[in-house]
């Protein structure tokens, strides 16, 4: 399979070509990751989460540039909301990247498809494909969006939150539900007014948390804390590499229940499609001779057999 080769080689074109099928091609997605699934899971996985319109792409460009000067090869995966027209994704991100992507990065935006499960296989895959071809770290981009969020964290072994001073009620932003989840919080766009209100938010927030996380103001504009935030990324991936092992046994757990369940799933959805027992009692509901849970235990025991 030369595309394997070339994509061993960390080529672009195979790269983009096998994301594709991941994303695509279940059956092709499977015979490839058969074959390269050894050779995975050795890079440091890096989540930058938080709300729209924190800066967060023009901070990775120029984030993923300073790692590349101390000697990693960090690859991108930008999550889109999906665009409803096409179902693609939105491809905003790509061009605020420009830069990195000509330094060599490589950059890809996975559409979310509004469902969690499926935006967690294909990254999880789209992550194991960059892992084969020898990027380290992989830092994936998500618009802040509640459960993406959390599921981001599940994945990441080093989680990054950034905030900026524009992000209207910042406080609010902050208690909701991503104090627990940062390794590293950032107050971006620091040239702003309000910056040190929010900073200061954040300390009193989260300084104090059991996790002890680092909390830093990076400007993009006035290319600040840029470097400090990637040699602090670095330091993390050498520290985090001690407890990967382990998390990745969980994480592996975790998708195997997914892919069991997703198969339970898709085999009783072609099953009810043609089960003579869940027309029968679809029919007494809908003239309401039964009531919802007694007709869907019915179902269920039928089923189960």
């Amino acid at each position: 399979m030369n595309l394997l080769v070339d994509l061993k080689k960390g080529k672009r074109g195979a790269i983009a070509k096998t994301i594709s099928i991941i994303e695509n091609d279940q059956k092709e997605a499977k015979k490839i990751l058969k074959k390269i699934f050894k050779n995975t899971g050795n890079s440091i996985i890096i989540g930058i989460t938080g709300p729209a319109g924190a800066g967060k792409s023009s901070l990775i460009n120029k984030t993923v540039i300073a790692m590349k000067k101390l000697g990693t090869k960090p690859a991108v995966l930008a999550i889109d909301p999906t665009s409803h027209i096409t179902g693609g994704a939105i491809l905003g991100d790509r061009v605020r990247m420009s830069e990195s992507t000509d330094s060599g990065t490589y950059i890809r935006s996975i559409a979310s498809r509004g469902a969690t499960g499926a935006v967690s296989r294909s990254l999880r895959n789209s992550i194991r494909i960059l892992e084969y071809s020898g990027f380290n770290p992989i830092i994936i981009e998500s618009v802040g969006a509640g459960q993406t969020e959390v599921e981001i964290s599940n994945i990441a072994d080093i989680t990054v939150v950034v905030f900026n001073p524009n992000t209207g009620d910042s406080i609010q932003t902050i208690k909701a539900g991503l104090t627990e989840i940062g390794d590293i919080y950032i107050v971006n766009k620091s040239d702003l007014s309000g910056t040190n209100q929010l900073f200061d938010a954040v300390l009193d927030f989260i300084g104090d948390s059991e996790r002890n996380p680092v909390i830093l103001k990076t400007s993009v504009k006035k290319n600040s804390g840029i470097l400090e935030f990637a040699k602090i990324l670095k330091d993390m991936m050498d520290s985090k590499k001690k407890f990967k092992k382990e998390k990745d046994l969980e994480r592996l757990e975790v998708e195997l229940k997914d892919i069991v369940l997703n198969n339970i799933k898709e085999k009783i959805d072609d099953m009810l499609n043609s089960d003579k027992v869940f027309s029968k009692y679809l029919k007494k509901l809908q003239t309401k001779d039964i009531d919802p849970f007694e007709a869907g235990d019915k179902i269920t025991k039928s089923l189960l057999k």
